[in-house]
């Protein structure tokens, strides 16, 4: 049985979206680049050693991130696409045991419970206690196993 579960955001948080040059245009333009070419902002195999460690210690791991607000069906297949082959690229050896990739708005909150690392305050205030900021990530899941 889990004793919790612990939640990653994507974009900002693991995945340095922002970061790519042009990712606004081409958003706009309908083009899943920058969720492909995004470089980490943590140490991957850091966080795939400290992630495998808690699952067997009975951790849960999910993620719970928000497709674009430029979107249509077609698009919006595309992101989950890249963003599950990003996963796949830089956390190769962790098996999360739920990925929510999900409408951009959607209140995370009513998707899990636990742990939450996001880079957005209005995230984090609506998760309530559990909620980091990524520069926490490591600090907590230390604390933890």
């Amino acid at each position: 049985m889990a004793k919790e579960k612990i939640w990653f955001d994507m974009d900002g948080t693991i995945a340095d979206f922002y970061g790519v040059e042009g990712w606004l245009a081409d958003l706009e333009a309908y083009n899943v680049r920058p969720y492909a070419e995004a470089k980490p902002l943590v140490n991957m195999q850091r966080l795939a050693r400290r992630l495998n460690r808690l699952q067997k210690a009975g951790y849960e791991i999910g993620v719970i991130s928000w497709l674009s607000k430029a979107n249509n069906a077609e698009y919006n297949e595309k992101v989950t696409k890249a963003k599950i082959e990003w996963l796949g690229k830089h956390l190769a050896s962790v098996q999360f045991d739920t990925i929510h990739i999900v409408a951009y708005g959607t209140p995370k909150q009513t998707l899990g419970k636990g742990i939450l690392f996001d880079d957005e305050k209005p995230n984090r205030d609506k998760w309530g206690e559990g909620a980091f900021e990524p520069k926490d990530i490591f600090q907590v899941l230390a604390e933890l196993a």
